[in-house]
């Protein structure tokens, strides 16, 4: 395929000498059918290459949860790729089976549990999870529920429902999820349009979210890795809960700890019920197809979804004003840094345009924030600045990581600084004319992109519908510099902001583990702790259990962490052998 430069560099060209910006270029061909279900299908046609980028979204995040129930639609996520009745299993009826004892035994553990949680309220005990807590009856219940999951284990085809993908040419079979809206993606070979929509269909007409309580376990200590093990992990977990005061965003899409250790597969299957249904559903197809008949795939497939008559249950709760400043000052494994939110605007808000050019102004290796914090007053080592506009309300972030020798309080005073500039000047228009030139540009280019257009379009239409991410380019053009110096004197106040200071934890120096050392550097801090606690650890049960958790964990995070995953390993793996030979 051409690159941008070759296709598109005349046309940019002209647009940095004219200003004039190719919103014409931006129009892209929506087919938007409605299925007699109830459910979304958007359409691009495009025959560059025999591909089509393929994806359905759910508008269900982690705002539409409870609490008692947070992480559960992150939980989804991982227990969409269990399969069907009859993907993924040698023995479909045992397999069934097997989920029903599995909840039995573990309503009967919930009722230990209770009484545990009691002990620990009341101060009688320490730590509710703790082994030797367990009475007679409990410890049994968790020997008959270890027996029932080794037994579906060893009935399990793993990983088929992506072999069967990946054996007919598929490629990126992936989901995220996120506050607002939960979304699964895939790339297929033209031809295979058909399996496509067979097995997605299938996945949501007959899910049977097998090993349900070993892939919660999965998600608890996906948990402990990415926030608990982190050096900031558990502070940015309760500076965002400090953010916000009574918007369901108050938790993070992992959810709470506690909470995601006691999800059931009932409450699992309600919210399945409610949120999976195809009214709630957008299904999104960019590439090499014949529009007529993907639909007609579509409806075969996909209609048989029963809809929820009852529809989804509407998110009334508005975030209050801020009334004053908050503060966190937080001592941490980290470069010391200074970070600052302010609370904003929802996505498709008359403001969110503005804010979104304000957030370019200042990023960025030419942004204000690196010209004067780094290269002009050289207090930081980089900054940055972000607006994140979600469904119910967003924020906006800038921060800086500080130079040495510098002060908490020379940088934020420098960070605030920059917005008052904007507050009291402006912004002057050939600035202002730069910054939209290169946001445009960089619009333009990724639309050539089938992947991403498609999870653009699918989460748009979920939140805003797909025309507000059609109309975006307009919606920035048409931004001038008294919107950006109103938006800014709006939102960037005193009482509306909360900042976040990290200083590094004092202690003794300690040579660097070569094996650390060698890791990337973002992820080091989160490696060394977990391997400091393996090293204290001398309960072997708990070893191997952490061991399994970890190499189910392993096959699923992104490659730049695998190497972190496979290290953990080996220590476990290490220290087991060592408590062995005692």
């Amino acid at each position: 395929m051409p690159s941008f430069r070759s296709r598109y560099g005349l046309a940019a060209a002209l647009v940095a000498l004219s200003g004039a910006v190719p919103l014409a270029a931006q129009t892209v061909p929506v087919l938007e059918r409605t299925l007699s279900n109830g459910m979304r299908l958007l359409m691009v046609e495009r025959h560059d290459q025999p591909t089509i980028a393929a994806g359905w979204i759910t508008k269900f995040g982690s705002a539409n949860e409870r609490v008692g129930v947070t992480g559960v639609a992150h939980l989804f996520e991982h227990m969409m790729f269990k399969g069907t009745s009859t993907i993924g299993t040698k023995n479909p009826a045992r397999d069934k089976e097997l989920n029903d004892l599995q909840d039995r035994v573990r309503d009967e553990i919930r009722k230990e549990e209770s009484i545990l949680r009691k002990k620990q309220l009341r101060g009688d005990i320490e730590d509710m999870n703790d082994p030797k807590h367990r009475s007679e009856k409990h410890q049994k219940l968790v020997e008959d529920f270890e027996k029932l999951v080794k037994e579906q284990q060893e009935l399990l085809v793993k990983d088929e429902f992506s072999k069967i993908y990946t054996e007919n040419g598929a490629t990126g079979l992936n989901a995220f999820t996120n506050s607002d809206v939960t979304c699964y993606i895939n790339t297929i070979p033209a031809n295979k349009l058909e399996l496509w929509a067979w097995m997605e269909s299938s996945r949501l007409i007959d899910p049977v979210f097998r090993e349900f309580y070993k892939e919660r376990d999965v998600v608890y200590e996906e948990r402990r890795l990415r926030t608990e093990s982190t050096p900031t992990g558990r502070f940015q977990e309760q500076i965002n809960a400090m953010v916000w005061q009574a918007s369901p965003y108050n938790w993070q899409t992992i959810g709470w700890s506690s909470d995601v250790a006691n999800i059931t597969r009932a409450q699992a299957f309600e919210f399945f019920a409610t949120y999976y249904a195809p009214n709630n559903l957008v299904a999104v197809l960019v590439g090499d197809f014949n529009p007529k008949e993907a639909e007609a795939l579509a409806e075969r497939y996909f209609g048989r979804l029963k809809a929820n008559p009852a529809g989804v249950p509407e998110m009334t709760t508005l975030e209050p004003p801020q009334l004053a400043e908050q503060r966190v000052s937080a001592e941490a494994e980290t470069t010391p840094s200074v970070n600052i939110t302010y609370k904003t605007v929802a996505d498709g808000h008359k403001d969110d345009a503005a804010l979104e050019v304000l957030a370019d102004l200042l990023s960025g290796r030419t942004g204000r924030l690196t010209k004067e914090l780094v290269n002009q007053q050289k207090v930081a080592t980089n900054a940055f600045a972000f607006s994140g506009a979600r469904k119910y309300g967003g924020t906006f972030s800038l921060g800086a990581t500080l130079a040495a020798d510098k002060k908490h309080d020379e940088v934020e005073l420098a960070l605030t600084r920059e917005l008052e500039k904007i507050q009291k000047d402006g912004v002057p228009a050939l600035e202002l004319r730069k910054v939209k030139n290169q946001a445009q540009a960089d619009s333009f280019r990724r639309l050539e992109n089938d992947n991403f257009l498609m999870i653009q379009l699918a989460v748009s239409d979920a939140i805003t519908g797909y025309q507000d991410f059609l109309d975006s380019p307009k919606k920035l053009e048409a931004v001038t510099p008294e919107d950006v110096q109103r938006v800014a004197k709006k939102y960037f106040t005193k009482e509306n902001r909360t900042i976040a200071t990290y200083t590094r934890k004092a202690g003794p120096a300690t040579p660097e583990d070569p094996e650390i050392a060698a890791l990337p550097e973002q992820v080091r801090p989160m490696v060394k702790a977990q391997l400091e606690k393996l090293a204290k650890e001398t309960d072997a049960e708990k070893l191997k259990k952490a061991l399994e958790q970890s190499q189910a964990q392993a096959e699923k995070v992104p490659a730049a962490f695998k190497p972190a995953m496979d290290l953990i390993i080996k220590r476990i793996e290490t220290r087991l052998k060592q408590l062995e030979a005692k």
